[in-house]
Order: C-alpha cells, then sequence, then structure tokens
C-alpha cells in the first residue's frame, strides 16, 4: 500500500498530462472533479476497499444529476485512479465495474420568449451585467461551447468582420476555427471591452470576472443558474448551445454550417440537432402551411348537385 498522498498523486498526475499537451480546459476538469470525490470521501485513500465502496456512494449520489456530468465524473475519477494503478500507488481501479449513464442526446433548449426574458436580465449598468449579456449573445449567435467562449482574447475578435476565431489551443476538439456573429452581439462584445479597465492587459479574456481574474464553466453555470431561479426555468450554459443549433436550422441555416459553426468534428452530433428540428416539422407546419392559410378550418365542403 502507497505511503504517497492522494493530493501528490494528484500533482504528479497532472504534471504528466501537461506533458501530454492536454488542453487547459481538461487540466481544470481534472481540477474540478477529481479533488471534488476526496472532499466527500477524504479518509478513503490509498485502502482500495474503502475506496472502492466510496466510490460506489458517490455515484448513487449522483443519480439526480444529469447523465453529462456523471459520465465526465465517472471519466476524469477513472483516469486518475488508473494512473495510480499503472504507477503502483492503487493494486487496482475502484472505478471500475462502475457503468456509464445512458445519456439520450436529446439537446435542452431553451422557448424563443425564457431567451427573450433572459437577456433582459443582465444589469447593464454593471460590469458583470455588461460581459453576461454579451456572453449569452455570443453563445446564442454562434453556439460556440461555454469552455471557448470563457477562453478568448481581445485579440480573438475580429468585430469589423463580424467573426471570433476559436484556437486550436482553446477548442476542444483542438481543432482552430472561425465562426460568424451577428452585428448586435459584435456591438454588445464592443461596449464589453469598451468597460474593461485600461490597465488590463491582453492576456485577460474578454469574459472575466470584475476583478480581471478567468472565469470558469462553475462560475458561468452559477450565474445562469440565478437568473434562472428568477425566471422559474432552469437554464445552464449549454442548453444556451443546444438553443442556438436548434434556431439556426429552425431559421433555415444549413446543416454543414452549423457543424462548422458548433466545432463538430463530424456529422453524428450534428444531425441530433436537424433530428430535433425535423420533430417539429408537424408544429411548425400547422402554423404556416399555406393551403391552411388559403383554406382555413371553418370552410366546408358543400354537397355537389
Amino acid at each position: 500500500m502507497s505511503t504517497i498522498t492522494w493530493q501528490d498523486a494528484f500533482q504528479e498526475f497532472l504534471l504528466c498530462k501537461q506533458a501530454e499537451g492536454r488542453s487547459p480546459l481538461t487540466l481544470r476538469d481534472y481540477h474540478n472533479h477529481v479533488p471534488a470525490f476526496f472532499q466527500e470521501h477524504p479518509d478513503t485513500w490509498p485502502d482500495v476497499h474503502a475506496l472502492k465502496r466510496a466510490v460506489v456512494a458517490h455515484f448513487a449520489g449522483l443519480r439526480e444529476r444529469s447523465a453529462t456530468h456523471y459520465n465526465l465524473r465517472r471519466e476524469y475519477l477513472k483516469a486518475f485512479f488508473s494512473w495510480c494503478v499503472r504507477e503502483e500507488y492503487l493494486p487496482k481501479n475502484p472505478v471500475d465495474g462502475i457503468p456509464k449513464r445512458k445519456n439520450d442526446g436529446t439537446p435542452r433548449n431553451l422557448d424563443d420568449q425564457t431567451l427573450k426574458r433572459l437577456l433582459e436580465l443582465p444589469d447593464k449598468s454593471t460590469y458583470a451585467g455588461v460581459r453576461d449579456h454579451a456572453l449569452v449573445l455570443l453563445q446564442l449567435d454562434t453556439g460556440i461551447r461555454p469552455g471557448e467562449a470563457l477562453q478568448l482574447l481581445p485579440a480573438h475578435f475580429n468585430l469589423g468582420a463580424l467573426e471570433v476565431t476559436v484556437p486550436s489551443a482553446t477548442a476542444k476538439t483542438r481543432t482552430a476555427r472561425t465562426v460568424v456573429m451577428s452585428p448586435q452581439t459584435a456591438k454588445a462584445i464592443r461596449r464589453l471591452l469598451s468597460v474593461r479597465p485600461a490597465d488590463w492587459t491582453d492576456d485577460v479574456p474578454v469574459f472575466a470576472t470584475y476583478s480581471g481574474r478567468p472565469m470558469d464553466r462553475n462560475m458561468w453555470g452559477k450565474r445562469l443558474a440565478q437568473y434562472g431561479r428568477t425566471l422559474g426555468v432552469r437554464i445552464t450554459p449549454y442548453m444556451l448551445r443546444h438553443s442556438s443549433a436548434l434556431m439556426f436550422l429552425r431559421g433555415g441555416g444549413h446543416v454543414f454550417a452549423l457543424q462548422r459553426q458548433l466545432g463538430h468534428t463530424s456529422l453524428v452530433m450534428t444531425k441530433r440537432y436537424v433530428h430535433l428540428a425535423d420533430s417539429d416539422l408537424h408544429q411548425q407546419h400547422a402554423v404556416a402551411s399555406p393551403v391552411a392559410n388559403l383554406l382555413p378550418q371553418r370552410t366546408r365542403a358543400r354537397k355537389v348537385k
């Protein structure tokens, strides 16, 4: 049994992942997920039997969380413990045998009325309100992942061309891409840049805290959750991405353009949105049917004499 602490093992693990070239976003995810387990079960390391019991209890307690959150926690814990086994800090991986939860893959979007109300909530007389308003618009307009948006620097924006570049080091897929925004979003970001303190350097993210520190997805998620409580609905950062994709398709956008905006490496993920957009075809047809508008239902057939 190893005498190294889990904290020391974890720091060594992170250095290895950094040496492998893992993105800052992935490293932050490890920081979020692995310590969260040990904060709940601090006295289990390095007893693998105690760890196994704790892992089972931990994931049982996550049943109310989304399948995405559950599976991410499992993925990062399993990766850390697998590394510990290879380094002979543990005899076996306590996450082995914990199955992934099935995710139906259905995008969770917000309706237009909720989005309009959300955009009215940020107090634009404050820096935080201007930032939140601009970030909601950027996510809705481009479908950019929250983790990608929060790492953007001023140099990544070309407001005159209505473009923002997601660099390879920031992109989840490690492939750079350029996404397009509307003039309204560019105006909101221009205002946000105008209220940045003069002493903030160019390496301060565009969507930073009021003190100039980077925001992470948890912080942004808490901000949206607070707005959601005011509206009486659940709002998450990824709901903005899902809403963007569906609104783009329903507005007549091409699926290949959507794939590029979202940064999907293949159409497999993008087609989830196509399927959902197609599923409300009956509803849209009932509203917009040319024949139904020409011949309302009150029209009755006459007897032919």
